[in-house]
């Protein structure tokens, strides 16, 4: 079996291991973690052709940087619009690139979003909790936070030279400045005015920001003595507000119940989109029905597997593209009068 070790030289804060998340542990207390945009995880394995996703290194506006120490090993980069260099050769965004021993492969913040995912084709040993490696950050269970001086090993290591290059980025995996949502469970609790400031107003990502949820800024949202409320259980998605009126989006590493009320819930599908919004970026809620979101879950379901299918197939070699270019199309004898 190949093994690649990758030593960390630097890691910022919240750059953890993530699989896919632990489900079925609610009712104990237990939030699925796992990663804060699951299309970019997803898209990670799939420019790898693997039918499946493992263990990825989330990497936060701190950045990382990775050295092989030993072996090789091919490594998938894609999530947000981050910055990449392996060694003094700048890459471009999301794309495929091979390490061996002596390289330096180096990921910081770039133009757009917050998260950025690193999957390598093989599996990262990583102490598991409840069956999975996900990281669940309050506790640091799981795979748990990279450290400066930390060895990864990666065990069945491949090298996949016809999979390097660039990975195209579709529009749905980035960021936008309207997020979807169902009203509810518990609008009730609110004055009119704060239901049609939600649905019509401009918020602001701010700096209270974490994989637990995201505090924003804008419009108070009144409400008529809701907080006495029990305790109920809630799920990635919430929004919900505090007694001053201020909402939060609640996330990957979501606590699993609570007492505030609910103004809304933000569709599965824009909740990844939303999470590589940046603090001080800005957007509106646009609210539609269960029946559309239900509508919506469906269709862009089938688009998103469909482009992480046609990522998995193997790219063209390098005969195929000079065949695809029909470079002698024109080509003439030179006998022709």
């Amino acid at each position: 079996m190949s093994i690649a070790r990758l030593r960390v030289t630097h890691a910022g804060p919240l750059v953890t291991l993530q699989d896919k998340g632990r489900f079925g542990h609610l009712r104990y207390g237990v939030a699925a973690s796992g990663p804060m945009d699951r299309v970019g995880f997803a898209a990670g394995f799939a420019a790898l052709g693997a039918a499946k996703t493992g263990t990825a290194i989330e990497v936060s506006l701190g950045g990382v940087a990775l050295e092989c120490a030993e072996g090789a090993v091919t490594l998938s980069i894609a999530g947000g619009g981050f910055s990449a260099s392996l060694g003094a050769q700048t890459l471009k965004g999301w794309g495929v690139v091979s390490l061996r021993a002596g390289d330096r492969l180096t990921i910081r913040g770039g133009t757009w979003g917050s998260w950025c995912y690193i999957a390598p084709a093989g599996e990262i040993d990583a102490d598991h909790w409840l069956g999975q490696s996900a990281t669940h950050s309050m506790t640091g269970f799981g795979g748990g936070a990279l450290r400066a001086g930390q060895v990864l090993t990666i065990t069945d290591a491949k090298l996949l030279p016809a999979r390097e290059g660039p990975t195209p980025c579709p529009e749905f995996a980035k960021p936008t400045d309207r997020i979807r949502a169902v009203i509810g469970p518990q609008d009730r609790f609110f004055e009119a005015g704060a239901l049609q400031a939600f649905a019509s107003k401009t918020f602001t990502v701010s700096d209270a920001y974490d994989r637990m949820g995201m505090r924003l800024k804008g419009p108070p949202l009144t409400l008529s003595g809701a907080l006495s409320i029990p305790s109920e259980p809630i799920l990635r998605g919430a929004v919900q507000v505090s007694g001053d009126g201020v909402p939060t989006v609640l996330l990957a590493d979501h606590g699993t119940t609570g007492g505030y009320p609910k103004i809304a819930t933000v569709l599965a599908e824009d909740q990844d989109r939303l999470a590589q919004l940046r603090a001080g970026d800005s957007f509106r809620f646009q609210t539609v029905t269960p029946q559309q979101a239900v509508a919506i879950a469906r269709q862009e379901a089938a688009a998103r597997d469909s482009w992480l299918d046609a990522l998995r197939q193997p790219r063209a070699t390098l005969s195929e593209k000079l065949m695809r270019e029909n470079l002698v199309g024109g080509v003439v004898s030179g006998d022709e009068s």
